[in-house]
């Protein structure tokens, strides 16, 4: 479809479109959870206004709140986007909005990352349609009873699920049926809601989206999930490995491009593969950069414990048509529909930055027009990866190749580069001074 040429649409107008009396403002923090404040419709108005200044704190604790840097934490410039507006699905009357940093300060944040990376296909002339899809476990516990149980001998839910299961299903259809209602009040798409492998584990892809609604849809997936199945007393986990005998949880990515005129661009039916010029250059920027801009999308020390062999998921760049083994899988089963599935990122990644690492490691390969290397059918997962391609082992490694990498500061600026290096160095050297019990076990006594 040709561009709209619409004109933006007010906060008010949008608040008034959907009878909102109060406004839950988002602000986004670097690991996805979404900052509330309630306010009522006619206070949002006035920030949309006047501005929306908020704490800097946000980019200076990690995800436990332990701050790593000394200072005021002085409020700095951000604004509402009336464009993100949607109703609030656990209460009548209200809405939500989504907020960000501007200016300079704004530089870091990985939603204005991944929003410039799109204007930038734009400027190329291409549309950018995106899908996550999310795999996640449900517990029968309570935040409460978690941390009353020090996080140990957890209750599972649904301990008796099978992958595609009928019986977990018929069993839990209404909670289910809820999920999907919550997600349809926020405007958020689900494909299907089905089990996957292990007790209480369920995967929903989300429907494609254009643009920043794709990355925002799936940042609010996750969030109302969580909040959703709390309100049932329950818990729902998107850590990337909960445990040595449980799968992996994933968080695929799918990722194509359109022309002005709405027609797919990495679709080419008479080539042997089915893959365009331009789709070709985009798989050569991703399996190029993919290693060195790693910890964009994997940005949890835990994030690593999956991306091993053995567990289901890639330890290195490469790709291959319909092949679910590989880093990059091409999917071309009907040339409008043909896209990359980045494989890569977890359950737990940041939407934003797994986005903008797929877009912008393309984009990249386009405009240097990167050849690939050959695509290929084999097993990934029982191959022996080369150096260049094998991914780093942890999140110290990736951080580290993250801050050498020039086209990372080219691709996505030096400031959140820098900013994003030192958060995760940060993270990673917590864990270092973290004992594990599979230490305590494995040498107490014996060393």
């Amino acid at each position: 479809m040709p561009r709209s040429s619409k004109m933006p649409v007010s906060l008010q107008a949008a608040l008034e479109k959907i009878n909102a009396s109060s406004v839950h403002i988002g602000m986004v923090d670097p690991e996805g959870e979404f900052r509330d404040k309630l306010v009522s419709a006619e206070k949002a108005v006035k920030l949309d206004q006047s501005g929306y200044p908020f704490c800097e704190v946000l980019y200076f604790w990690d995800i436990a709140e332990k701050t790593y840097k000394d200072g005021a934490f002085v409020d700095r410039p951000a604004k509402l986007f009336a464009d993100t507006v949607r109703k609030y699905p656990f209460a009548e009357d209200s809405a939500i909005c989504l907020a960000d940093f501007i200016g300079d300060f704004g530089q870091r944040s990985p939603r204005n990352v991944c929003k410039e990376l799109i204007t930038q296909a734009a400027d190329m002339g291409f549309d950018v349609l995106s899908a996550f899809e999310f795999e996640f476990f449900v517990f029968d516990e309570t935040p409460e009873s978690l941390r009353a149980k020090s996080y140990r001998d957890l209750k599972q839910f649904a301990p008796g699920n099978r992958t595609y299961s009928l019986q977990t299903s018929a069993m839990h259809g209404a909670l289910l049926e809820g999920l999907d209602a919550t997600m349809t009040t926020l405007g958020i798409g689900l494909d299907a809601i089905h089990t996957e492998l292990g007790p209480g584990c369920f995967e929903a892809p989300l429907t494609y989206a254009k643009g920043m609604k794709s990355p925002d849809d799936a940042m609010l997936f996750k969030n109302f999930a969580k909040a959703y199945f709390s309100r049932n007393d329950l818990t729902a986990s998107f850590m990337s490995k909960l445990s040595p005998s449980l799968s992996g949880q994933s968080g695929h990515l799918h990722v194509s491009l359109r022309d002005r005129d709405g027609n797919p661009v990495f679709s080419r039916p008479d080539a042997p593969d089915g893959l365009s010029r331009t789709a070709r250059h985009f798989i050569g920027g991703l399996i190029q950069l993919m290693p060195e801009l790693l910890a964009l999308c994997s940005s949890t020390v835990n994030a690593y414990k999956r991306l091993v062999p053995g567990a289901w998921a890639p330890t290195s760049s490469n790709w291959g048509v319909q092949n679910r083994t590989a880093a990059v899988r091409v999917i071309n089963d009907v040339p409008e529909a043909t896209r990359v599935e980045f494989r890569v990122p977890s359950a737990d990644t940041n939407s934003y930055l797994a986005l903008a690492l797929c877009l912008g490691a393309g984009l990249y390969g386009i405009r240097n027009e990167i050849a690939p290397p050959a695509g290929s059918d084999e097993n990934f997962y029982a191959s022996t990866p080369s150096t260049e391609t094998a991914f780093p082992r942890d999140l110290g490694e990736a951080a580290a190749r993250l801050d050498r990498s020039a086209a990372a500061r080219d691709i996505f600026g030096a400031d959140f580069v820098d900013w994003f290096v030192g958060a995760r160095q940060f993270e990673y050297a917590e864990y270092q001074r973290h004992v594990s019990e599979w230490e305590i076990r494995r040498y107490l006594g014996v060393v």
